[in-house]
């Protein structure tokens, strides 16, 4: 279904992996993983045709479904239902059926027998696609992916990047691809969608390539694990669990190190040896052969991996604001006869701890987007208090501006930066050397969550909101950001399904929309965290 031949992938002249080989069959459940930055969404595009190989070749057979971390594609004009149905060419016919039934009704005897002649020939169309069954099977995908009739019904352009997301992998889900690859599919997903899709990919008859930083998936549903490492290599691992295969890499990396240094230590002490002998012209060719022989002893060490960096993060120290510097109130928003929220009042103090809960669909992301003035509400008032400073991050990056380059969006962010020290801080978030010119549209999902990231750090902001932050994170960035969150001394406003970002946190206050209920944090909201 899917057979790579010796692939290179270079991104600029950055090296990403070389000599990949590998084969993708009927059944096989492929777990990709790395580190953020390891190549694993370059290699699904370029898995998927979406970008060319530098070198290699790859053979690919049947249909593939792939689903990018942030799928921008479709009519925004269409519904969610027309996109999904759409994977197996029934989307524009339904609505081309529906068109003939009402012209059927015309009163015009020659518009009405048309329209009946063609409904005929869609239908026949219809039910050899499998009709109303696969409507059904959509509408059941679509529903267990928390997508209710209402958001089918409306417009692409209407939902938030999440459900779009969710859209996007129910088409794929839906379209009987021979090959999904899926990259990062728990984003923006509840609890009980989450255990729905591993159920789903087990059962799954075709080859799927998944990237996940949730552990839980991989090892639920995988069959093979592909590793991508610091060396830019891929280990294929068959038949192994992801925990058992982390304890076996770490004791072969334990091993590693233990043989090299007692093999330095004795080299070491062979060329000390041959030093001495060499002094001697009695005893130079004793020398040589000891110098040849730490040669052969170093030569034959296997190479200790390299060590995965992890980025350093801290966010700002914030600069000084009044006791208030927020305030939102009667805030409302609705898109056409769908109201999101209304009658939303928010008042964040200096250095208050926040979260927002709600269902998916509730308008969590549109309030985050109101409060950083990026979207306007329908009706109440944003106020800006003496002193604030917005932080914002966005799920989907759109703070991130993919046609600069890594370096001119963090100058950007924060003007009196200067090249050099944007630079500086770069490096901690893993930007090294070329990685600041690059293109920011480059970037995987990942790596625009450690610049969105770094933008803020360097911003001196004393109110951060902060939508899905830990999302496309693996677990050591995961931890930074967690780390980061809970010694934070300004206000945050947090939008997560993460639990463990909400204890980071350690929120005071609650709001939960769509109702804008406010109230004192307790341990019992926790179980909303997962379901929001």
């Amino acid at each position: 279904m899917l057979a790579v031949h010796d692939l290179e992938i270079r991104v600029g002249a950055r090296l990403l992996m070389e000599g990949v080989s590998f084969r993708v069959e009927k059944g096989d459940k492929i777990g990709l993983v790395g580190r953020n930055g390891a190549g694993k969404t370059t290699l699904t595009k370029t898995l998927a045709g979406e970008s060319q190989p530098s070198n290699g070749k790859i053979d690919r057979t049947g249909e593939i479904g792939y689903l990018p971390q942030d799928p921008r594609t479709g009519d925004p004009d269409d519904t969610a239902r027309t996109r999904i149905l759409d994977a197996r060419g029934l989307g524009r016919l339904v609505l081309d059926l529906r068109r003939a039934t009402d012209e059927m009704a015309s009163p015009d005897e020659a518009i009405s027998s048309a329209a009946m002649d063609r409904y005929g020939r869609l239908e026949d169309r219809f039910l050899a696609l499998g009709g109303y069954a696969a409507e059904a099977e959509a509408a059941s995908i679509a529903s267990n992916l928390a997508l209710p009739d209402r958001i089918l019904d409306q417009q692409l352009k209407t939902l938030s990047g999440g459900q779009r997301r969710r859209i996007e992998l129910a088409r794929i889900l839906f379209s009987g691809a021979d090959t999904m690859i899926l990259d990062e599919p728990t984003n923006h997903l509840d609890a009980d969608s989450v255990v729905w899709l591993r159920e789903f990919l087990k059962g799954y008859a075709g080859g799927v390539i998944v990237i996940s930083h949730d552990v839980d998936l991989v090892e639920d549903t995988v069959n093979r694990v592909f590793y991508l490492d610091a060396n830019r290599q891929v280990i294929d691992i068959y038949n192994m669990g992801w925990k058992h295969y982390l304890r076996q890499r770490e004791a072969d990396e334990e091993r590693r190190k233990k043989e090299r240094v007692n093999v330095e230590k004795k080299a070491t002490q062979l060329q000390l040896q041959a030093a001495r002998f060499g002094a001697k012209a009695s005893k130079a060719a004793a020398a040589h052969q000891m110098v040849a022989r730490a040669e052969k002893m170093l030569s034959g060490l296997e190479e200790v991996r390299a060590v995965d960096r992890v980025a350093k993060l801290r966010f700002p120290d914030p600069v000084a604001c009044g006791k208030t510097p927020l305030t939102a109130s009667n805030l409302s928003k609705s898109y056409g006869s769908l109201e999101i929220f209304t009658a939303v009042d928010l008042a964040i103090d200096r250095g208050s701890k926040v979260v927002v809960l709600g269902l998916n669909g509730a308008g969590k992301t549109t309030l985050l987007r109101m409060l950083a003035g990026v979207d306007k509400p329908d009706t109440g008032r944003i106020e800006p208090g003496h002193g604030l400073r917005i932080g914002y991050y966005a799920q989907e990056h759109e703070t991130i501006d993919v046609k600069r380059s890594v370096l001119e969006n963090m100058t950007s962010s924060s003007p009196q930066l200067n090249a050099t020290e944007a630079r500086r801080v770069l490096g901690s978030f893993l930007f090294t050397g070329d990685d600041a010119d690059k293109p920011a549209g480059v970037l995987s999902g990942g790596e625009k969550t450690r610049l969105a990231l770094a933008m803020i750090v360097v911003s001196g902001a004393n109110v951060l909101l902060l939508d899905e932050p830990t999302n496309n994170l693996d677990p050591a960035s995961r931890e930074e950001i967690l780390g980061a969150l809970a010694s934070y001394s300004g206000a945050v406003v947090l939008v997560s399904h993460d639990e463990g970002a909400v204890e980071a946190l350690n929120p005071e206050r609650v709001l939960i929309l769509p109702d804008g209920v406010e109230d004192h944090w307790n341990p019992g909201y926790a179980d909303l965290i997962a379901l929001a």
